[in-house]
């Protein structure tokens, strides 16, 4: 634990760090500035110039989902260092796993919920086949703007390479897009 004298106190990094974390959360999670100010007694405009502190962007929040994705590692790494906001890709086997770990019911109220979550981000990015791309940006949000990325005709029983560059240049056309009209490939 880092420790820092101040005058006759000792302040304690750890502690900061944990508190800071848990006020970031809380807006991540969707509660408003005044919200979290509340909670944690602390005062709005210190909770705001915190936020500016620690801002790497500003603008439209992106997601990427995708599945049955071969370099998956590969893609998450380069999404991560565009600093997409939020990041969600599966292989074929993950997928699969995904829907048999389930329930039927609990497996339509964890679609709703990644749904739900999805429709928080400005973009979405969906890679998928032709014949899952019309359900998925469906569930996302018809205000909402979804760059549908095709990885073939589908269903895949297997997983699929995505072409990094292609995926590269519509992430960085959201993020300097006005959205007038979507990037074209």
């Amino acid at each position: 634990m880092d420790l820092i004298r101040i005058g006759d106190k000792l302040v304690s990094l750890g502690k900061i760090d944990q508190a800071i974390r848990d006020l970031l959360d809380d807006r991540a999670q969707g509660m408003s500035q005044g919200e979290v100010a509340v909670k944690h007694h602390i005062d709005r405009a210190f909770l705001s110039h915190l936020e500016g502190l620690g801002a790497i962007r500003k603008g439209r929040s992106i997601a990427v989902v995708g599945f049955p994705v071969a370099n998956k590692v590969a893609l998450e790494e380069m999404l991560q260092g565009l600093g997409v906001d939020r990041v969600l890709l599966m292989t074929d086997r993950e997928r699969r796993r995904f829907a048999e770990e389930r329930s039927g019911v609990a497996l339509v109220n964890e679609i709703m919920h990644l749904a739900q979550s999805m429709r928080r981000y400005d973009v979405v990015v969906l890679l998928a086949s032709e014949s899952r791309l019309h359900l998925l940006r469906a569930l996302v949000d018809s205000n909402k703007e979804v760059i549908p990325l095709t990885l073939g005709k589908g269903p895949f029983d297997h997983d699929v390479e995505v072409d990094l560059e292609r995926v590269r240049v519509v992430v960085e056309a959201c993020k300097h897009a006005n959205f007038d009209n979507e990037p074209t490939m």
